[in-house]
């Protein structure tokens, strides 16, 4: 389909709460597509989630395959509709960044290992078990749906936010 504009912080929809998808239909088909197209025309991105581009539906993608902290851990482009995390385990920081937060990167708390469900767009179900850099960018895009940045998970803004020095 399409790529399309990445909302930046501070626009007020990335703090809005996504709705459940209710059904798959060509207009949700779209919406994946041009995440995938998004995602992959990023600079370095591993994910976007739908409220980046300025759409309010719990829909995400993720693939940490290219990236050299996911290339050997990671299920390749998962493109999950209401996806939910069933459980988490483990803990570690580690540095994120955000194309809607492109000037910083930021220390994160996040579960090493994830169970999650999600419906594919073909309508089936679907349950996987990340870890390592494959189960925090998911867990990162997921928050996306919650409203929430990485700027709001941040170990220590005096200690654990940078200043990105190239994008």
């Amino acid at each position: 389909m399409a790529i399309q504009p990445i909302l930046r912080y501070p626009h007020p929809m990335l703090k809005k709460l996504c709705h459940k998808v209710e059904r798959i239909d060509q207009r949700i088909l779209d919406l994946i597509q041009d995440l995938v197209d998004t995602m992959q025309h990023g600079p370095g991105s591993v994910g976007v989630a739908a409220s980046q581009i300025g759409v309010t539906l719990r829909v995400c993608v993720v693939d940490v395959s290219k990236n050299r902290n996911g290339k050997d851990n990671n299920h390749g482009l998962l493109q999950m509709i209401n996806p939910e995390i069933t459980s988490r385990n483990g803990s570690a920081t580690m540095r994120e960044g955000c194309m809607s937060v492109p000037d910083y990167t930021g220390d994160v708390d996040r579960a090493t290992e994830i169970t999650l469900q999600f419906t594919n767009p073909d309508g089936t179900h679907q349950e996987i078990l990340a870890s390592g850099f494959e189960a925090v960018a998911i867990q990162h895009e997921m928050d996306h749906l919650d409203g929430v940045l990485f700027l709001d998970r941040v170990t220590s803004i005096k200690t654990g936010l940078f200043r990105r020095k190239n994008y």
